[in-house]
């Protein structure tokens, strides 16, 4: 994949903003042996469209093959389009063997016989996927991928306030779809979190389901408010939206952690609910969100990918969570501007998600970035 071309536009319908995208577009002509592939996410305003505008685009640009999918924000190079009819596309080449389109899957069940010959002949596997939030599934589906394609998934779960719209050759929702690349597509890829951690890490000592009773041997609710200090603990309600759980990843080798909402409170028994199913044994540690915080770690990711890739990118596609962009950092379009200012005018498109995906996993509150070397 050495051969990247990036348009992106907003304008007052799907039309007008697909024509701006095209006068951006100068398609090298195809190689022999090569095959062209469009990443495409389209805003929810336009997402009632999004059968048209594939038709357009493939008509018009001659590619046959692409997908994306719609956002209720997204991103390109140095910019977030928001609540208007907005479209980023990235157009590339791979060999034609090294790429297969992952349909739209609904349940965890054996990939098709094409993919599953194909990819059996490779030696690794890694996919853009895009995913329903509405699929209770999909945390199964995508650890499920990740097991029959011996690979490495990156994506998010669509946002809209219309049609979840995917597109994997057609368009599709309800469940998992996208792009699977072999493993001579070079990519590096990274996560950054939004939530640092805050005081120690405990041992869910009891629970139930999702309820937290005890940590360390003590009220789960005491060890809380020791870890969130005394200002906050003396008003509880100052804490939604700041404060979440983190569940340590075991056996990662980069102490990564899921994040989890806080969703209730029982101060006469002491106890925490947190939106995610636990047992006793787990590790468990509290964190904290603030701009201050993603920035940094968002630097931090950055850094590291800069430092593993010798090449500079060719390309990139970034999933981020709805809470970062201009929740965290206003309406300037800040956080990717810090991604170009920090690798640089690398054409990137992608989009603002209800959940992220990274390797087998379903994340909140990340940024997770791939870059084409």
């Amino acid at each position: 994949m050495d051969r990247y071309t990036l348009a992106h536009a907003s304008g007052t319908d799907w039309k007008s903003t697909a024509e701006q995208c095209l006068a951006e577009i100068k398609r090298p002509e195809q190689r022999t042996g090569y095959a062209q592939i469009g990443l495409l996410y389209l805003t929810d305003n336009i997402a009632a469209d999004t059968e048209d505008i594939l038709a357009f685009l493939r008509e018009q640009t001659g590619v046959r093959d692409w997908v994306g999918s719609v956002g209720m924000g997204i991103c390109a190079t140095g910019q977030e389009y928001f609540d208007e009819p907005a479209i980023a596309i990235l157009i590339t080449e791979v060999e034609e063997n090294s790429y297969r389109l992952l349909e739209g899957t609904k349940n965890l069940k054996p990939l098709s016989e094409e993919i599953s010959v194909w990819s059996s002949q490779q030696e690794s596997c890694f996919a853009i996927v895009h995913a329903d939030p509405r699929n209770g599934a999909i945390p199964d589906i995508i650890s499920g991928l990740a097991d029959q394609l011996n690979g490495f998934l990156v994506g998010g779960l669509t946002s809209s306030r219309g049609p979840l719209s995917q597109i994997s050759g057609e368009v599709c929702d309800g469940g998992v779809s996208g792009l699977v690349l072999a493993g001579n597509v070079p990519v590096s890829t990274a996560l950054s979190q939004s939530c640092m951690p805050i005081g120690l890490r405990h041992q869910i000592t009891a629970c139930n389901q999702n309820v937290l009773i005890e940590l360390d041997g003590r009220p789960a609710l005491d060890v809380f408010k020791e870890d969130i200090g005394e200002l906050l603990a003396r008003d509880l309600q100052r804490i939604e939206g700041y404060i979440f759980a983190a569940l340590p990843i075991a056996n990662s080798d980069t102490g990564d952690y899921l994040v989890r909402n806080l969703v209730g409170i029982d101060l006469e028994q002491k106890m925490l609910a947190i939106g995610e199913i636990v047992e006793s044994g787990q590790s468990i540690q509290f964190c904290r969100r603030d701009t201050e915080a993603v920035e940094a770690d968002l630097v931090r990711m950055l850094d590291d990918l800069k430092r593993r890739t010798d090449l500079t990118p060719k390309g990139a596609v970034y999933f981020t969570c709805l809470a970062r962009g201009p929740n965290m950092f206003g309406n300037t379009s800040q956080e990717l501007k810090i991604i170009e200012r920090e690798l640089g005018d690398v054409p990137l498109v992608g989009f603002f998600c209800n959940g992220e995906i990274s390797h087998r996993r379903l994340y909140t509150y990340t940024g997770v970035l791939t870059l084409f070397t």
